[in-house]
C-alpha cells in the first residue's frame, strides 16, 4: 500500500482535479482509496458526481462551567487565546463556545476546579463509492475554528483500513497550516501541485520548505501550462496543458482524462 499526498501552496492551481482524476486512472487496475482532506472546502465528491453518506460525526472537547464552584477570579479569561471566555466587572464568565479550540488552558488555571469538560460537534466524515474507488471526505462545521480535529479524525480511519487498498491518494487543503500538515503527516512520497504564475511560484515555495522540513520526498507538478509562457526555473515530473476539454469536464463533474494525467500516474505505480 502507498499513501500519495496530492498538495499546494495556492489555493486553485488544480490540486482536487488531478487528485481526482489520478484516482480514477489508478483505480482502472489497482484497489484506491481517495481522501479529500480539505476540511473548510471538500470537493472531490462534486467532480468525480458522486453522492456522500455521512460516516461520522466530529466533536470537540470544550470548558463546562460548575459556577458554584466559581469565585470569579477571571484566570480562565486571561489564558484563553482564542477570546472564547470573557469575564466583566467580577461577574461570571462568559463562554463563546464557536471560538474555542479546546486547547485547555482555561481547565489547567482554575484555582478551584470549576471548569471540566463538555463537547461540541465540530464537523462530520463522509464516504462514498464511485468511479471503482472508495471516497473519504471530512467536512468542517460553518464558524467552527479547528479543522485539523475533523482531520485527524478522517486520518485514524483511513489507518484502520488502508490495508484494504492498493493506493491511498490524500488530496489536502492548499497552503502550509496544521490541518496541510497533519494530512500530509505519514505519506510515502507527495505531489506538489503550482501554476506558471508569480502567486503560485512563491506559494510553491512555501509548500517545498515545508515538506523539506517534513522529511517527506516530493515532485513537482506544473498546471495549466502553455508553451509560450517563460517557465519557472524548477524540476516538474509533470506539465498539464492548459486545455478547454479539461475545463469541461470539469465544470460538468466528469473526471478528466489526459495524457500527462496518464504519465503521472505510471510514475506513481513504478514508484511502488
Amino acid at each position: 500500500m502507498k499513501t500519495i499526498g496530492i498538495t499546494g501552496g495556492k489555493g486553485g492551481t488544480g490540486k482536487s482535479t488531478i487528485a481526482t482524476a489520478l484516482a480514477c486512472k489508478l483505480a482502472k487496475s489497482s484497489r484506491v482509496l481517495l481522501a479529500d482532506m480539505d476540511a473548510d472546502c471538500p470537493n472531490d465528491h462534486l467532480l468525480l458526481n458522486i453522492k456522500r453518506e455521512k460516516r461520522e460525526t466530529v466533536f470537540q472537547r470544550i470548558p463546562k462551567f460548575d459556577f458554584k464552584k466559581c469565585t470569579k477570579c477571571g484566570m480562565c479569561s486571561v489564558v484563553c487565546k482564542s477570546n472564547a471566555i470573557v469575564c466583566i466587572n467580577n461577574n461570571y464568565p462568559v463562554f463563546i463556545k464557536q471560538q474555542c479550540n479546546g486547547c485547555g488552558a482555561c481547565h489547567v488555571k482554575c484555582p478551584t476546579g470549576a471548569i471540566t469538560w463538555s463537547k461540541k460537534e465540530i464537523g462530520c466524515i463522509w464516504q462514498s463509492k464511485g468511479c471503482n474507488m472508495d471516497l473519504i471526505s471530512c467536512e468542517l462545521k460553518i464558524n467552527e475554528p479547528v479543522s485539523e480535529l475533523v482531520v485527524d479524525t478522517a486520518k485514524k480511519i483511513i489507518e484502520k483500513e488502508k490495508n484494504k487498498y492498493d493506493y491511498v491518494l490524500v488530496d489536502t487543503a492548499a497552503g502550509t497550516h496544521c490541518d496541510v500538515i497533519c494530512a500530509l503527516s505519514g505519506c510515502d512520497f507527495v505531489l506538489a501541485v503550482t501554476e506558471a504564475t508569480p502567486l503560485g511560484m512563491h506559494d510553491l515555495n512555501l509548500i517545498e520548505e515545508l515538506l523539506d522540513k517534513m522529511k517527506l520526498p516530493y515532485e513537482l507538478v506544473l498546471n495549466r501550462y502553455e508553451p509560450k509562457n517563460k517557465l519557472p526555473e524548477k524540476k516538474f515530473i509533470a506539465k498539464i496543458r492548459y486545455k478547454k476539454e479539461i475545463m469541461e469536464s470539469y465544470s460538468k463533474g466528469v473526471p478528466v482524462e489526459d495524457e500527462t494525467i496518464n504519465k503521472i500516474a505510471d510514475f506513481i505505480i513504478a514508484k511502488k
